[in-house]
Order: structure tokens, then C-alpha cells, then sequence
């Protein structure tokens, strides 16, 4: 009987990453497809890839998506965690109802909160450009922090900050040495998931945007309208090369950072 179940457990999960992984294996496989159809192999190439970086509308797509990803990220780093501290010191009625606000931002619908901005904007006659889309997207990101930071404070032992109360460390001392290197890899996690969402997104960004400015997101999707060449597979190839390395990187510096202790 339990043999059975080790089968259909491995079953399963061949399955899943079969159905997570394939359609990726495809992306890179075709974007050396000596074609533009992409339902059609004709041969190998690397012309997409140097039709990638002689793109400078791609090229600078990808420019702006990265600073507004880094940007957004490093505001909602800030707001997030100083919030997540904050909420976890205070205590009053309407507490739980605060908590609840600071994340609905996360479940009101991308349209809906892309339309909210869009009006917003307007109404205070802010020029939609990279100013508009940095707030927009620190405004959604902000709760990824908040929530992973919130979550690690939970299981901090407050007596550690007590001790340091007791041996007369200032609250920014306090701050600086015990609590934000307890809570940084919690912030770094919802750095992470926060660059993600902002490099990702298109819907919000797409109401936010100015007339001049494209973020990479937003020129996949309008090359959708004429056909997407293997050059974008080209670029998502890279993208997740990159990913990969750094993923190979962080797992190496915590093995080393494990061996050391």
C-alpha cells in the first residue's frame, strides 16, 4: 500500500513540474528558431538574439522596468517594514480593521486599482510618466513587505529587545542592532516578491503610464497586436538566465554561510 502511494506521489509531481516547466523549455527552445512562426521549427539560429540587443525600444522597455521595479521596491521596503514595526507596538480597537486596509491593496482587482490611480492622478494633475508608475507600484507593493515582515515579527523573542532596553541601548539603537538584522531576511523575501509583481505587471501600468514612456510588460503586450517574434522568447531566454544564476548564487552563499557556522 505504501508502495503504491510512493508511485503516485512521484507521479504527481512529474506531472506538476511537467505542466510548470514545459511551456519555459519551449520559450528557450524556440528562441533559436530559425523562423518567426513559432509553431514551426526550421532550423537554429542566434539572429534573435542580435536582433534583441540591437532593439533599443526593447532594450530601453527593459531599462525602465528594471528602475521601476528597483525604485518601487526600495520605497515599499521602507513603508512596509517601518508600518509592520509600528502595527506590531501598537495596540488599540481598530487595530485589526488598520491591518486589514494596509493589505487590501493585494485583493481589489488590478483594473480596479489601475483605474482608482488613473483618477487620482488627475485629479491631483500629475504628469503619468515614471512618477506615476512609481507611486502606483509602491502603493501595491508595499503590502508584500509588510506581510512578510509582520509575519517574522511574530516570532521574535521580545525579551531580546527588553535585555537591551535594561542595559540602556537607545530605541534606535535597539532598532539598528537586534530588530532589523532579525527581521532582514523577511524583507528581503518581500523585496523579492515586490520587484516581481512591479517587473511583471501590466494591467496597472498600462492606466498610469505616460505617452512617452513603455515599461517591458507593457511592449510585449502591445507587440501581441502584430505577432510576438522569437525575439521575445530571445529576451525571456535571457531574463531567465539571469534568474537561474542568481538563484545558483544565493543557494551557494547559504551553503557556504551553513558551513561556516
Amino acid at each position: 500500500m505504501k508502495k503504491k502511494k510512493f508511485k503516485f506521489s512521484h507521479l504527481y509531481l512529474g506531472l506538476v513540474m511537467a505542466i510548470t516547466y514545459l511551456p519555459l523549455i519551449m520559450v528557450v527552445i524556440f528562441s533559436f528558431n530559425d523562423s518567426k512562426l513559432t509553431v514551426s521549427w526550421k532550423g537554429f539560429t542566434l539572429s534573435w538574439y542580435q536582433e534583441l540587443f540591437h532593439d533599443a525600444a526593447l532594450i530601453e522597455a527593459l531599462k525602465n522596468s528594471l528602475i521601476l521595479g528597483g525604485v518601487s521596491c526600495l520605497v515599499a521596503a521602507v513603508i512596509g517594514t517601518l508600518g509592520a514595526i509600528g502595527m506590531a507596538r501598537v495596540n488599540y480597537k481598530s487595530k485589526g480593521m488598520m491591518e486589514y486596509l494596509s493589505t487590501a491593496p493585494i485583493m481589489v482587482p488590478e483594473i480596479i486599482l489601475g483605474m482608482v490611480f488613473m483618477a487620482f492622478f488627475s485629479l491631483l494633475n500629475l504628469p503619468f510618466g515614471m512618477l506615476t508608475l512609481v507611486l502606483a507600484h509602491s502603493a501595491f507593493c508595499i503590502p508584500y513587505v509588510y506581510m512578510m515582515v509582520k509575519a517574522r515579527l511574530v516570532g521574535i523573542d521580545k525579551s531580546l529587545e527588553e535585555a537591551a532596553m535594561d542595559l540602556g541601548a537607545s530605541p534606535r539603537r535597539i532598532f539598528w542592532d537586534i530588530t532589523l538584522p532579525l527581521i532582514m531576511p523577511a524583507v528581503l523575501s518581500g523585496c523579492v516578491l515586490a520587484f516581481a509583481m512591479s517587473f511583471d505587471d501590466v494591467v496597472i501600468s498600462i492606466f498610469v503610464n505616460g505617452p512617452k514612456l513603455s515599461t517591458l510588460p507593457i511592449k510585449v503586450y502591445t507587440q501581441l497586436k502584430t505577432g510576438v517574434t522569437p525575439e521575445i522568447n530571445a529576451l525571456c531566454t535571457v531574463i531567465l538566465t539571469v534568474v537561474i544564476l542568481v538563484e545558483l548564487v544565493s543557494s551557494l552563499f547559504q551553503k557556504k554561510s551553513r558551513g561556516s557556522r
